[in-house]
Parts: C-alpha cells; sequence; structure tokens
C-alpha cells in the first residue's frame, strides 16, 4: 500500500516531462501554418478554455480588484512575452536546441537575486552561472553550424529571462493565492494581452492542415494545462527540490521526441553545449544555499 503513492507521484512526473518536452516539437509543427504571435494566441485560448473548466468544478477565489496590475504582470512574463518570444526563437532554432536553452532560467534568476534583489550570491553560484551561459552560448552558436550567431537563440534566452523575472514575483507574492489559482489567473491574464494578435487568426486556423491543428490542440492542453495539475499533484506529494530535479530530463526527451518526430539531429556543439547548461543548473541547485529553483513551463 505505501508504493501506491510513490507509483502515482513517479507517473505524474513522467506525464509532466513528456508534456513539457512536446512543447518545442508543437511549436515548431504550429509555425508551418501560425505566425508565432497567433501561435502563442490560439495555444493560450485553448489552455484558458480548459482552466475556466477546471476553475469552475474547484470553485477557485475571485481575485482582489488591487491584485489585477500583479496578475497581468505575472500573464506578461509568464505568457505573453515569454511564448512570443519563443516562437519567434524557434523560427529558427531546432526543437532540441530551444528545449536546452529554454532550462537555462534558474541562470537568470541567479542574477535576478544579485542584481534585482539584492541576495547574496557566492563564489560557487557565480561559477555556475558562468559556465550555465558558456554552455547557451555553445548551443546558440553550434545549433546551425559552428560558429554562427542566430539572434533566435537570443530570443529563447529572453524567454528564459521572462520566465525567471515571472518566478521571482511568483515567489514573492504566492502567499496572496493557491497555487491552482495563480496559474488560472497568470494564464488569463497573458491570454487576455495576447489578443493584439487576433486579427488574421481564424483565417489562420481554416488554411491550417488537421495535424498542425492537432498539434495546437495538444499544445494548448497538455503542456499549458494538464501538466500544471499533474506538477501541482507531485509537488504537494514529494519534497520540492528532489521533485525538480526530474525537470533536467525534459531536454534530452526533447531531443529524442524531435529526432523521432521532425527527424532532427542535434549536432556535436548542440550535444556538448546541453551538458554544460544542465551540469550547471544541476549544481547551482543542488547547492546548499540556492538562489534558484528550476522553473515550470507554462
Amino acid at each position: 500500500m505505501n508504493t501506491r503513492p510513490g507509483i502515482k507521484i513517479a507517473l505524474a512526473t513522467i506525464f509532466v516531462i513528456l508534456c513539457w518536452a512536446y512543447s518545442p516539437i508543437g511549436i515548431h509543427i504550429g509555425l508551418k501554418a501560425y505566425e508565432p504571435g497567433h501561435l502563442a494566441l490560439m495555444r493560450f485560448l485553448i489552455a484558458s478554455t480548459f482552466m475556466a473548466g477546471v476553475a469552475l468544478v474547484m470553485r477557485i477565489s475571485l481575485p482582489r480588484l488591487n491584485d489585477l496590475p500583479l496578475l497581468a504582470v505575472l500573464g506578461f512574463f509568464a505568457v505573453s512575452l515569454h511564448h512570443i518570444a519563443l516562437n519567434y526563437g524557434q523560427r529558427g532554432i531546432s526543437a532540441g536546441a530551444a528545449s536546452v536553452l529554454a532550462q537555462s532560467t534558474p541562470l537568470f534568476s541567479t542574477l535576478l537575486a544579485h542584481f534585482a534583489f539584492k541576495d547574496r550570491v557566492n563564489g560557487w553560484q557565480w561559477i555556475c552561472v558562468l559556465c550555465g551561459l558558456l554552455g547557451a552560448a555553445v548551443v546558440v552558436t553550434g545549433d546551425r553550424g559552428f560558429g554562427e550567431l542566430d539572434a533566435h537563440g537570443l530570443l529563447i534566452l529572453l524567454a528564459a529571462l521572462s520566465w525567471s523575472l515571472y518566478f521571482a514575483l511568483q515567489k514573492r507574492h504566492s502567499h496572496r493565492y493557491d497555487g491552482l489559482t495563480m496559474v488560472c489567473y497568470t494564464i488569463w491574464s497573458g491570454t487576455v494581452l495576447l489578443l493584439v494578435y487576433i486579427p488574421g487568426l481564424w483565417g489562420e486556423v481554416q488554411n491550417a492542415s488537421t495535424s498542425v491543428n492537432l498539434a495546437v490542440l495538444i499544445l494548448g492542453i497538455f503542456p499549458s494545462a494538464l501538466a500544471y495539475l499533474a506538477w501541482a499533484y507531485v509537488l504537494a506529494q514529494s519534497n520540492v527540490s528532489r521533485a525538480s530535479i526530474s525537470l533536467y530530463l525534459i531536454p534530452p526527451t526533447a531531443m529524442l521526441m524531435a529526432s523521432l518526430v521532425l527527424s532532427e539531429r542535434p549536432s556535436v556543439m548542440v550535444i556538448v553545449g546541453t551538458a554544460i547548461v544542465l551540469t550547471s543548473v544541476l549544481a547551482l541547485n543542488l547547492e546548499p544555499s540556492k538562489a534558484a529553483v528550476p522553473a515550470d513551463k507554462v
């Protein structure tokens, strides 16, 4: 009987890894028929609708009026800016490389902790951050051929920075609402901000193939909604730090999925950069006085 909760946690963790590893693959497929802004909006219209059903069932509380600006800022960094930068970035970066660069969020969280929030960052953490940024540079320059600095890779790093800003703000205001309520309002507010891309969206929906629209539907329901519910269960039932380490399986899983679905083959430089980035962020989070933890993916 005692093993059953462990099995459930393991299955939920595997589900989360598969969902978030699919995200760059789904984006790559969606960009075949959708503009980056339209893809972000369509994805989160689906996610918002799904989370509205969850919210009705769970009877989440209404937001306080004085919290609306905060929720709008959270939605901007977690949904709007993050996914616009991610989608534009993936126009020129492979799905596998994008998953690695997106995992660099803890590096930016540490920098924010030092420069924005005046938290103490020790020598070990600085070494991890510098090594991680070096690994990210190797991935960016090696994805399309050694020595080619592609601005699309920098956009993926902007998406990681945007997520770290969201994570820092969310962490400091998490006492205001429970996790599900905060996620719902973050998704909804971010989706509202993305409505600027609504002109032309319906035409792209009609012109997209069934396979592309199916990929976008999966993108909206699984990585953007169901994975969050599963991850909330994992965090509630297990040690947060130990559970978070499992998220470092996302990039290699994404690379494997991309090789099967998109026939992508990562270059040697991307593999080397991946090893450097993941080792650096793992060392950063295993350090006792860490400044950041692995971040989730909306």
